[in-house]
């Protein structure tokens, strides 16, 4: 069973790409959705939140929207707007966020090796999330929204996908955000083969973004049987070398301080970490150092090297902050259900934890070092997994640039 294999995209005709492209369906709600594709009838949104098609109020997992869903899709292919390649191929996709740039492959990647973890992941998943992406697939027999996945990079394989972008890409557009996508179509086999044998080659390749969109899949392909080597038995993917994926802070902010009063706090945090008090927003600048806004002011924390246990997750940002100030001194045992902890993409600046503490909304405000793709790697090859908001990856992929078509 090859890791991952060509596919028959369906994509849009060059002339409607910019038309088509879309944010990722999870990073709007119903209403950010519905301003964005206003005037817009070729915009993916009509098919990711296809609930902006329904009288406001609509349940998102509601059956009609994933029957809205198909009908707006069907719609595009029969307008034209959409078209399926002839035969399998490879893609390359290349993101542009100011001076960063990373090209990956696009494939599609087996669910046998989702299920036997050659393809790792890192966090858990919720079964309402998981249960509106099936539906999505079986109303479209279709995976529209694709799985962001690293490979340690590879020089043969980073050279090919370079050279394939020295060439005229079939898409090149610049999104509302800023973000610049390119891609380009791989129709020569001995590529193709070049590129399904190199990634064959690897132990494992890694789920960045996704976990709900990879699990959906695997739970429709044993729905529909059949063979392994069936197009439903694989899913879309994005693949970028791990070395070019850039991963932002992701914060946090809580509601109090659990009753204690400035002073009591200070005092309690001085017992796990050194607190000093700085003149400006602080970003921290390495692993271990955290910056703290209370009060209208900054502080620099630096957990004692004590507490640094040698564990895979235990040792990650995320868990050390969790473990020695956020659960001990406030309260806050589950992130993923407390009410009172709030997490802020570091993509919105110092300025957004700021903004929520001067408000009054939040008491305190921490902003972390980002996690590494090393350290992502290190607990998916552990068969660990994250805690909930560890990893923030930017730019974001688009939705609509291409879909794979299950038979």
């Amino acid at each position: 069973m090859p890791l991952i294999r060509p596919f028959a995209g369906l994509r849009p005709v060059p002339e409607h790409a910019v038309d088509v492209a879309a944010p990722p369906y999870d990073v709007l709600n119903s209403e950010e959705a519905r301003e964005r594709a206003a005037g817009k009838p070729m915009s993916f949104l009509h098919i990711s939140k296809a609930e902006i098609d329904l009288p406001e109020g609509t349940d998102a997992y509601d059956p009609a929207v994933y029957a809205k869903a198909a009908e707006n899709l069907n719609r595009l292919v029969a307008d034209g707007v959409l078209m399926r390649d002839a035969a399998p191929r490879y893609y390359v996709y290349q993101l542009t966020m100011g001076e960063h740039v990373q090209t990956g492959i696009v494939a599609a990647a087996s669910v046998k090796h989702y299920d036997t973890n050659r393809i790792r992941k890192h966090e858990f998943t919720r079964p309402a999330k998981e249960d509106d992406r099936v539906r999505q697939i079986e109303a479209l027999n279709a995976q529209t929204g694709p799985v962001l996945l690293a490979y340690k990079s590879d020089a043969e394989i980073d050279e090919i996908l370079r050279k394939v972008t020295e060439t005229q890409p079939v898409y090149d557009l610049k999104a509302d955000d800023g973000i610049g996508h390119r891609f380009w179509v791989i129709e020569d086999q001995a590529t193709m083969d070049k590129l399904s044998a190199g990634f064959d080659a690897m132990e494992a390749i890694y789920i960045a973004d996704g976990h709900h969109r990879s699990a959906s899949a695997s739970r429709v392909a044993k729905s529909i049987g059949g063979s392994d080597e069936q197009m439903s038995h694989y899913f879309l993917s994005v693949i970028f070398p791990h070395n070019q994926m850039k991963i932002f802070d992701y914060n946090r902010v809580v509601t109090d301080l659990n009753g204690l009063s400035k002073d009591e706090f200070l005092a309690k945090i001085a017992t796990n970490f050194s607190c000093v008090k700085e003149n400006a927003a602080v970003k921290p600048s390495k692993a271990t150092e955290f910056g703290m806004y209370l009060d209208g002011e900054w502080y620099r924390l630096n957990i004692n090297a004590d507490l640094i246990p040698n564990d895979p997750v235990a040792s990650l940002d995320v868990s050390l902050l969790a473990d020695n100030l956020l659960e001990p001194f406030l309260a806050i045992v589950d992130p993923r259900t407390d009410s009172r902890i709030d997490f802020v993409g570091g993509i919105r600046g110092l300025e957004g934890l700021e903004k929520r503490v001067n408000s009054g909304e939040m008491a305190v405000a921490f902003s972390l070092y980002p996690t590494s793709m090393e350290a992502l790697m290190a607990v998916a090859d552990a068969n660990e997994v994250m805690p909930p908001k560890s990893t923030w990856f930017e730019p974001k992929l688009a939705d609509g640039l291409v879909s794979h078509v299950l038979d």
